[in-house]
């Protein structure tokens, strides 16, 4: 079925364990090119915490890879790729905890980024009753997508990592030194009152994000991915303009990574097809020996790794999402 023609005739929408996930009615988006059309759902799905959001593209009939975007980033990174994919490959973009649209943790929880979205994939798997999962992600979704292949080896179909290997490999004289000042910022935006929230002006708020991106995105760019990152002021905070959505606490979130040997152990326990894009020049990583080594480790069990070098900064999936549209969609037709 040709799904820019779906209509929902319903609020929910079943799914196969009997549960349902609140919908809102669908929308047609446009590709970048002005001409392919997809059909888009925002969703649901609840969490012991709460609602984890997401934007479903294509079919609802059909099991989606699983699209998990980068850190402090949202589902709306890959809304400039996703029109340039295949029509009946559908795709959940999900914002993930204390991200975009998604609920914030409690207070009192920390985020353990590289640890919690295993569970958080986990989770959704079991929710909707999936089986050999295929994952999609960028950065921090890359890495989990990563975590997630190497714990559950035999029920992963394939993932497709965006600019990274794994999790980084972090010096941890560096971490032991930063620990101490990470615990107390994490208490400090903890405990913020809601009327110190920062509030901008619309074109305020971008001029900000574009500098904090530091030229990895460019201004078309930050405003798709604010659709989601930020919301109009709330009225309790006493304030006009627009404010940012993603946890505060998310800036303290690096704690628990992982060595290098931890993740060339991860690495050599997965089995699944692997696409692997490195972003030229990309991400700068601490450690030159970690991409060529965690790839080279995945050789070891994985029945194939595909692996790319395309120009462009480290959002090169939201920049110039036609530069790997092509090298996606073969991975994901491939039935090897």
């Amino acid at each position: 079925m040709d799904s820019s023609k779906e209509k929902s005739t319903s609020a929910t929408a079943a799914v196969s364990n009997g549960c349902c996930i609140s919908i809102s009615s669908p929308s047609i988006v446009a590709a970048s090119n002005g001409i392919t059309q997809r059909a888009t759902e925002e969703i649901e799905i609840p969490m012991p915490w709460g609602n984890v959001a997401g934007k479903w593209w294509g079919s609802r009939h059909k099991q989606p890879v699983l699209a998990l975007h980068g850190w402090q980033d949202n589902a709306g990174t890959f809304d400039r790729l996703c029109p340039l994919l295949p029509d009946d490959i559908p795709i959940l973009a999900i914002d993930l905890p204390g991200h975009g649209r998604s609920a914030h943790y409690p207070k009192g929880m920390h985020y353990y980024i590289f640890w919690d979205g295993i569970a958080l994939i986990r989770r959704i798997v079991k929710y909707f009753g999936w089986e050999k999962v295929t994952l999609l992600g960028h950065s921090l979704g890359g890495a989990l997508s990563f975590m997630y292949a190497a714990a559950f080896p035999d029920e992963v179909e394939g993932f497709i990592s965006i600019d990274i290997a794994g999790p980084p490999a972090r010096d941890h004289h560096k971490q032991a030194a930063n620990l101490g000042d990470s615990i107390d910022r994490f208490l400090r935006y903890e405990s913020l009152p809601e009327s110190k929230t920062p509030c901008y002006g619309y074109d305020d708020a971008i001029d900000v994000v574009l500098a904090a991106y530091d030229g990895s995105v460019d201004l078309q760019s930050v405003e798709v991915l604010m659709r989601r990152g930020m919301a109009p002021a709330a009225e309790r905070f006493n304030k006009d303009g627009f404010y940012f959505s993603r946890d505060l606490r998310l800036k303290v979130s690096l704690m628990g990574m992982l060595s290098l040997p931890q993740v060339i152990a991860h690495a050599e326990k997965i089995k699944c097809k692997v696409l692997n894009i490195r972003a030229v020049p990309g991400m700068n990583f601490d450690n030159i020996d970690y991409y060529p080594s965690v790839l080279e480790a995945m050789k070891k069990g994985s029945r194939k790794l595909v692996y790319h070098e395309i120009a462009g900064t480290h959002h090169i999936h939201l920049v110039n999402p036609e530069r790997i549209s092509q090298q996606v969609t073969d991975f994901l037709l491939d039935r090897d």
